[in-house]
C-alpha cells in the first residue's frame, strides 16, 4: 500500500490558511561529491543574497517573516527557545554566517528556504513507518534529534510530523529525527514547503516550483508537486 502525508484536522483547526506544499522525487543519488561543493556552495551563497529584504528591519524580531512563525509558535505547546526553521536560517544569514554545503537535497531545500523565506525540509520515504502525518502530538512520541545521543519526546499539544514509530520533525520543521533525515544513501524523499498566510504561500508555491526544478536539473529525478490545504489534506506517494 503506498505511503500518504496526511494532514490531521487538529492542524487546521490551529492554522486553517496554511498551505503543505510538497515534491515527491524519486530516482535520487544524494552522495556527496566534493568536487561539485564548489556548485551547490554557489546555490547557497546566492540564495543567502536574497534574503536581504526579509532581514532589514531592526530588531530582528520585528521583521514580517520572523514576527509571523513566532506569533504561529505561541498557538501550541513548544519547547523554550524552540524558533522556525527559517528563523534559525535568517538568523544565521544576519549574523554574517555562511552556509556551506552539506549534502545535495539539504542544500537544495536549504537554498529554496533561505531565497523564499519559507520553512523547509525533507525526508526519505523509506524511513518513515507507514502514512507521513503534520498533526498535534498526543504527547510523548519518540524523537531522537540531529547529533542526540537520547530521546527527547514530543510535548502534548506540541505541532509535528509523525509516523507510526514517532515524531519526524517537531515544532513544524525546527527540529528534524535522526531516523528519517535525508542522507548520502536516500534515493527517494518527500520535500516540504510551510506557509501559514496568503503572503507566504505566494512565495511558497514560487518556491515549490523551483525545487522541483533544481530536483530535476540536478539528479535527473522524477518529482511531482503536490499543494496541500484545508481543502485537500492528503497525498499519496506516486510511484
Amino acid at each position: 500500500m503506498a505511503k500518504k502525508v496526511i494532514i490531521d484536522p487538529e492542524f487546521w483547526d490551529l492554522f486553517p490558511e496554511a498551505n503543505i506544499d510538497i515534491v515527491f522525487a524519486k530516482g535520487i543519488d544524494n552522495h556527496v561529491d566534493e568536487s561539485k561543493d564548489p556548485h551547490f556552495q554557489q546555490i547557497l551563497s546566492a540564495a543567502e543574497a536574497e534574503t536581504e529584504p526579509y532581514i532589514e528591519v531592526e530588531p530582528f524580531r520585528n521583521n514580517p517573516v520572523i514576527a509571523e512563525w513566532r506569533d504561529a509558535f505561541t498557538k501550541f505547546k513548544t519547547k523554550k527557545g524552540a524558533r522556525s526553521s527559517i528563523e534559525a536560517l535568517l538568523k544565521r544569514v544576519s549574523q554574517g554566517h555562511q552556509f556551506t554545503p552539506i549534502n545535495p537535497l539539504v542544500d537544495i531545500y536549504n537554498s529554496i528556504s533561505l531565497k523564499f523565506a519559507v520553512p523547509a525540509g525533507g525526508e526519505t520515504i523509506a524511513k518513515i513507518d507507514g502514512d507521513l502525518h503534520l498533526g498535534v502530538a498526543k504527547g510523548g512520541e519518540g524523537f531522537r534529534p540531529l547529533g542526540a545521543e537520547e530521546d527527547a519526546p514530543a510535548l502534548e499539544g506540541e505541532v509535528i510530523y509523525y509516523d507510526n514509530t514517532g515524531a519526524v520533525c517537531r515544532c513544524f520543521n525546527w527540529r528534524e529525527a535522526q531516523r528519517t533525515m535525508l542522507t548520502e544513501e536516500t534515493t527517494e524523499a518527500v520535500l516540504v514547503v510551510e506557509s501559514i498566510n496568503e503572503n507566504q504561500a505566494a512565495r511558497a508555491k514560487e518556491g515549490i516550483a523551483e525545487l522541483k526544478q533544481l530536483i530535476d536539473s540536478e539528479f535527473g529525478a522524477t518529482t511531482e508537486i503536490v499543494h496541500l490545504s484545508k481543502d485537500n489534506q492528503q497525498a499519496e506517494w506516486p510511484y
